[in-house]
């Protein structure tokens, strides 16, 4: 039998086009970006929060179109719940190296970021997060961990130095929800107080699951402190607030990031006028590009911005940044280009120290008028 070379020739192209045309296709590269938060118990709508300001910047990203290293990619956000829980949280994280993340952006606790961190550091994974202000956090030596918050050794002291300079207090109860966040910053904030000559007339420890602090209170009530200062969430913070005015307890409340969201107004009531609170970062109302993300995240979410959605949503781009400049989406390259970071986002410019802290941290300062979270100020650290 003969063949005709020239008859194939065309079928030949034709199977090389095809290859060529398929190779194309199959070129899009797809890179995983894990989140994780508690998306169920207490701090849910937090969680929530954080996964759409990260959803938000991926949308994007993706709409605009990123190639690295002359290959499309196409970012996923593999989030994952961690329910505010340490050992839940080791699970997720384990998860997420498995799924091959090329970087997290979470956890939202200290008390999930930190024996989390051990896994993404073992891993080689940079872990950026956007609500974690235990200093302990970056402390343990890993090249892994990264905030793009301030932490609670510098909110404690802001806190303090308001109370006594301010709000003219000079005796404070302290109380706080044993948890890794709660605890250090509580601890950050006595150490402020009592250096400032406020007298600290005592220190109790409630749960992140507690919903009756009467104990406690009435108790607190007996020392008639001029504040008392709660390191804990909102989910908690509601209920401790609505409960001491309900006791006819007359101190101001003070409490950190945790209990400072839109929220604490609905969970406190009336009480929230109450309170005095600290966010780690610059207000979302002081942000350069602060309206604009607000209004892109109520257009494409349906409520407005509840906590750090603006922190997740710079954590992703700080991610795409170091992916570019290594021009490589392998997680030791990305995270290798991270400590050279120079990202000016929403929140500001990001810049960080050699332990993953940010350069210049800021304290926002609220209190809460006719329900509403109130800017009151803003100290740069």
């Amino acid at each position: 039998m003969s063949f005709n070379f020239h008859k194939l020739l065309p079928v030949s192209a034709a199977v090389v086009a095809f290859a060529t045309i398929a190779g194309t296709a199959h070129a899009d590269q797809v890179v995983k970006i894990g989140h994780v938060g508690p998306l169920t118990g207490g701090s849910a709508h937090l969680g929530k929060d954080n996964e759409n300001g990260a959803r938000l910047a991926i949308e994007e990203i993706n709409a605009k179109g990123l190639t690295i290293n002359g290959q499309k990619v196409t970012l996923v956000l593999d989030a994952q719940d961690d329910a505010g829980d340490p050992r839940q949280a080791t699970q997720v994280a384990q998860k997420l190296v498995d799924d091959k993340v090329v970087a997290v952006v979470g956890h939202l606790n200290s008390g999930a970021s930190i024996p989390a961190s051990k896994i993404y550091s073992d891993a080689g994974i940079v872990q950026i997060s956007p609500s974690s202000t235990n200093p302990a956090y970056t402390q343990q030596g890993f090249k892994t961990t990264y905030r793009v918050v301030a932490t609670d050794a510098q909110q404690g002291p802001a806190l303090a130095t308001f109370a006594a300079k301010n709000l003219n207090v000079k005796t404070v109860a302290v109380v706080d929800d044993s948890t890794a966040y709660g605890q250090g910053l509580a601890n950050e904030f006595e150490k402020t107080a009592k250096s400032l000559g406020l007298k600290v007339l005592s220190h109790d420890a409630t749960n992140d699951k507690a919903v009756d602090f009467r104990a406690i209170l009435t108790k607190i009530k007996g020392e008639n402190p001029d504040a008392i200062m709660y390191g804990g969430m909102d989910a908690t913070g509601g209920p401790f607030a609505k409960q001491a005015r309900q006791l006819g307890l007359r101190a101001k409340m003070l409490s950190g990031d945790g209990v400072c969201t839109e929220s604490l107004a609905d969970l406190a009531g009336p009480a929230a006028g109450n309170v005095v609170c600290s966010q780690a970062g610059m207000a979302v109302e002081r942000m350069d590009g602060g309206a604009q993300f607000a209004a892109k995240y109520t257009k494409r979410f349906g409520h407005p911005i509840e906590f750090d959605a603006p922190f997740t949503y710079d954590a992703v781009y700080i991610v795409v940044d170091a992916m570019k400049r290594a021009n490589s989406t392998e997680p030791a390259k990305i995270l290798a280009q991270v400590p050279g970071t120079n990202f000016k986002g929403v929140t500001g410019l990001t810049a960080f120290d050699a332990k993953g802290d940010l350069q210049h941290g800021v304290i926002s300062l609220y209190n809460y008028k006719d329900g509403k979270k109130t800017l009151v100020d803003v100290v740069k650290m």
